[in-house]
């Protein structure tokens, strides 16, 4: 029998800190991450639960040139667009905001769920085949919890047309794009999530999300 580790008070309150201080970064510092940094995130990663045990998630590292300033038109184009559906003071107000660390980030990938993975048999997603983005997802945030952890901070980047991404990335037609990611030291540390500082929303209290039945 395996004895556990003691998830003392003291445990309790470093891990709340921990999640209080992971946050979307958008500005970062160019230098270079040690070498293995993302190698030793992605294990971490990798203990993250997934239905069936099928571990659905694939990081694809971007590391060429061109395909970074592929991924960069890519962002410009559908943040264009994006701007465009907005109107009058929301209009103006998302054209001042950092959206993306892109130019600075020394690391860079992308996050798809392997929804035709044979690992697992099959297992709780008969019904649920979205659960293979949904174990992704977890992937993502204990990665990014770790990244905190050894300083670092990372951003995730929605604001991009998936279909030519995941072509840019010659990737299997049948893997789902989450997301992409920018990571590195962040010029700053902030408690306080960007966009309100910027003024763009503020966070609820926990309270307003529970619904009782």
């Amino acid at each position: 029998m395996t004895t556990g580790p003691s998830f003392g008070a003291d445990f309790r309150r470093q891990l709340r800190e921990l999640i209080r201080w992971r946050r979307d970064v958008r500005r970062f510092r160019a230098d270079p991450l040690p070498a293995g940094t993302f190698e030793q995130l992605v294990e971490i990663a990798s203990l993250a639960p997934s239905v069936g045990l099928s571990q659905p998630w694939r990081f694809v590292l971007v590391e060429e040139p061109a395909r970074r300033r592929a991924v960069r038109d890519n962002f410009a184009a559908a943040n264009a667009e994006a701007l465009a559906a907005y109107a009058d003071e929301r209009a103006r107000l998302y054209a001042t905001l950092k959206l993306a660390g892109l130019d600075a980030a020394p690391v860079q990938f992308a996050v798809f769920a392997d929804r035709d993975t044979t690992q697992g048999a099959g297992l709780g997603r008969r019904t649920m085949p979205e659960m293979s983005e949904y174990s992704t997802v977890a992937a993502v945030n204990t990665l990014w919890l770790a990244a905190r952890g050894e300083g670092l901070g990372l951003g995730w980047i929605s604001i991009l047309d998936p279909a030519a991404l995941a072509a840019l990335l010659d990737v299997p037609t049948t893997w789902r794009f989450v997301g992409y990611f920018c990571l590195g030291y962040p010029e700053t540390d902030e408690v306080t999530p960007e966009l309100e500082r910027a003024g763009w929303e503020q966070r609820r209290p926990a309270a307003e999300f529970i619904v009782r039945r």
